[in-house]
């Protein structure tokens, strides 16, 4: 039959429990706390999805289960097999992850939906979560350098391997953005050291986080971004994520192609209907300059006033229409474009060539349609602001 404690023994182990807490606050209070970013399994910045490893357990710091017995609780509550057979055959306990981290699980995994970034706070690593809207630039990532005898591929800056001339193809080269045959006449027609961009990745993030190479962009932001990214010029700024927003309209206008024969009206109606294609679908952020799609084509009619005796007519007038929907929402003028009736300058692409730039505090979506054909061809532009919900 077991004894009962005397007072004497319960003073006794009262005055040696606060001893040892006291001790173990001391011990805490003279050790430096763990750096956040050395429990990080990504560099700081990375784009990482709801459900990914974001924490390397590796690196975090144990404890003896004597200074902090509730960590051992942290371990019960989740149960990690690892983590309990460490505490109990060395007697240290892991520091819970939930104590240095935010946006994080018991796990180590991103708990934060859609695209967070992670970032350290104070004495805390954190996964924060995407602002409403989040955009980047479309920026060159890998480039074809002509050599004596073939193509070397440079990616990030690095070297990655060399092709000879008469193994270019689509198995040897980067080709989403330029068809082989694309390559192989620049091959043709470049002087050794030239160089031609081949992929592109997503940098300059309006929330400064890390650029994101070619081969993550469709994993992280969906095939849409990609395929976005694709019908748009280098340095173009793309938007990657919108959470929960609603589209407010700003303005519209109406344009009218007419009938001007001596530059063929089924010409100028393609033109037009080009112009509008091009266009259509553009997002622009706030403080950026963007174009229209450089996958769009246009076609030329003959006209002895035009720079090189052609010139792409028939995209004037939905020029007019997307002049009107920019300016009228507070915009200046785009570039390449003049206030006249002929509305684009010569020299100027009407898709690539024209840069509109959104001077105001949310994103713009701009839409573009035709109806009717030839002459007869009418040309509709909206303007959209994209606010948050």
């Amino acid at each position: 039959m077991l004894r009962s404690l005397s007072g004497k023994h319960v003073i006794i182990l009262i005055i040696l429990v606060a001893a040892a807490a006291a001790g173990g606050r001391y011990l805490e209070g003279t050790v430096e706390p763990q750096n956040p970013v050395e429990i990080a399994a990504l560099p700081l910045g990375s784009t990482v999805l709801e459900g990914q490893d974001v924490i390397d357990e590796s690196r975090v710091r144990s404890v003896p289960i004597m200074l902090h017995p509730d960590y051992i609780l942290d371990e019960f509550n989740y149960f990690n097999p690892s983590n309990l057979l460490q505490a109990v055959l060395t007697g240290a306990v892991h520091v819970p992850i939930s104590e240095m981290t935010e946006g994080v699980d018991a796990s180590g995994r991103s708990a934060v939906s859609g695209p967070g970034s992670l970032r350290v706070q104070g004495e805390r690593l954190v996964v924060e979560e995407p602002p409403t809207f989040l955009w980047a630039y479309k920026t060159p990532y890998t480039y074809g350098v002509k050599r004596k005898d073939g193509v070397e591929i440079v990616e990030n800056g690095k070297r990655v391997r060399f092709v000879p001339a008469g193994s270019i193809s689509n198995s040897t080269v980067p080709h989403r953005y330029r068809s082989i045959e694309r390559i192989k006449r620049w091959y043709r027609r470049a002087d050794e050291g030239d160089r031609i961009a081949l992929d592109y990745q997503l940098s300059n993030f309006s929330d400064g986080r890390l650029p994101v190479p070619p081969g993550m962009i469709e994993k992280l932001f969906g095939d849409t971004v990609l395929e976005y990214m694709e019908n748009y010029p280098s340095g173009s700024p793309v938007m990657v994520y919108i959470d929960n927003s609603r589209r407010s309209l700003v303005s519209s206008a109406v344009s009218y192609l007419g009938s001007y024969p001596q530059y063929d009206d089924n010409r100028r109606a393609f033109n037009a209907r080009a112009f509008a294609s091009a266009w259509n679908g553009t997002i622009i952020p706030p403080g950026s300059e963007a174009s229209g799609k450089e996958t769009v084509r246009f076609t030329a009619s003959r006209d002895p006033e035009a720079p090189g005796g052609y010139a792409s007519h028939g995209s004037c007038p939905p020029a007019r229409a997307l002049r009107a929907i920019v300016t009228s929402a507070g915009m200046p003028l785009p570039r390449g474009m003049t206030w006249e009736f002929h509305a684009v300058l010569f020299g100027f692409n009407p898709a690539t060539g024209i840069k509109v730039r959104n001077t105001g505090k949310y994103p713009v979506l701009i839409e573009m349609w035709t109806t009717g054909s030839g002459a007869n061809t009418r040309i509709y532009a909206r303007l959209y602001r994209l606010e948050p919900a």
